[in-house]
């Protein structure tokens, strides 16, 4: 008797239902320079519609969301993690100053079940419409025996666009521009491994909540910072905290005090360096600690800065001053 894919373990007929179901959750997300649909083997995207652009430049970006994925599977929520994805490869985007412009994704399983793939991709597309970006295509694939059953991993492909001579690198960072902390929803999609090593989150509902906050999208609010105010560099605060992705944005030479007391610690926080315990170090190098995207400004401009920020719906701080040295020193 003949053996079939499926009882291989692959169900074609699932994944041609998961398409038609992710065709309207795709669709969405669609905007000026989309051209087509869902369906065909590459995603198709006219810059010039969505220009016009003088010199553009085009800013890619890939990220996935780590193991904050094994709290979706042990809770079975699996509608916010697509979010997560969204947010880690767009916010890496947008600190060039680039605007999104399309997103892909990549969601592998052992057995596919297209209500589980479902929910993670309309999370995707609910990230794409916060950051404004089209969800242009994606891959499933159904690997039998390559993951255990329920469990799934996910990664994610961004593109943005930004003018040649309005592109954000830092190098007219100088001493004396104001830092500015923009608020994170928690703890994001780093730092999980140790969260969930030193919390009890499956005994605890609100623990548990409070780890799947979807990861913030900054994709509106630096629009509107940089439609208010001479930004210099950005900083996307995720692996390695504030010391070490602050510095990534200034240029040689140049470091950033920051002053702690300036803006407030997100309880889950501190529940994670009681619970372990953990030391005051290790938390700053592998969370944000409630700063999930920092600005850097002229001086002049940081409560005009702070104000469009608060403007666009987010918590804001003037946070730290920029100085000569290196890395990131307290007050």
């Amino acid at each position: 008797m003949a053996v079939t894919y499926r009882e291989a373990g692959v169900d074609i007929d699932a994944g041609d239902a998961l398409v038609e179901r992710i065709k309207p959750l795709a669709k969405s997300t669609h905007g000026p320079g989309v051209v087509g649909g869902i369906g065909g083997f590459g995603g198709l995207f006219a810059l010039n519609e969505t220009g016009p652009w003088r010199d553009p430049v085009l800013v890619s970006g890939t990220d996935g969301v780590g193991t904050k994925l094994k709290l979706a599977f042990a809770l079975d929520r699996h509608d916010t993690v697509g979010v997560d994805l969204v947010a880690m490869c767009v916010n890496d985007v947008i600190t060039t100053g680039a605007k999104p412009l399309f997103f892909l994704d990549y969601f592998a399983t052992g057995a596919l079940s297209v209500e589980q793939g479902e929910a993670v991709i309309r999370g995707i597309a609910a990230g794409c419409r916060d950051a404004g970006c089209a969800l242009l295509g994606g891959e499933t694939a159904e690997m039998p025996g390559f993951y255990a059953r329920g469990e799934y991993d996910l990664a994610g492909f961004a593109v943005g666009v930004v003018e040649r001579d309005a592109i954000i690198d830092g190098r007219r960072v100088a001493a004396g521009d104001a830092v500015i902390g923009v608020a994170s929803s928690g703890v994001h999609s780093n730092g999980l491994s140790l969260a969930r090593r030193v919390l009890d989150w499956e005994g605890d509902a609100e623990v548990a909540a409070a780890l799947l906050t979807p990861t913030r999208i900054y994709a509106r609010a630096v629009a509107a910072l940089l439609r208010a105010v001479d930004v210099r560099g950005l900083a996307h605060i995720t692996g390695g905290g504030l010391p070490g992705n602050l510095p990534r944005c200034l240029p040689d030479g140049l470091g950033a005090r920051l002053d702690r007391g300036r803006w407030p610690l997100p309880p889950i926080f501190a529940r994670i360096a009681a619970a372990g315990p953990v030391d005051d170090d290790e938390m700053l190098r592998t969370f944000n600690m409630g700063v999930g995207l920092c600005a850097v400004v002229p001086a002049a401009q940081a409560e005009a800065a702070v104000a469009a920020l608060t403007g666009a719906g987010e918590a804001a701080w003037v946070i730290g001053a920029v100085e000569p040295g290196d890395g990131v020193s307290w007050a």
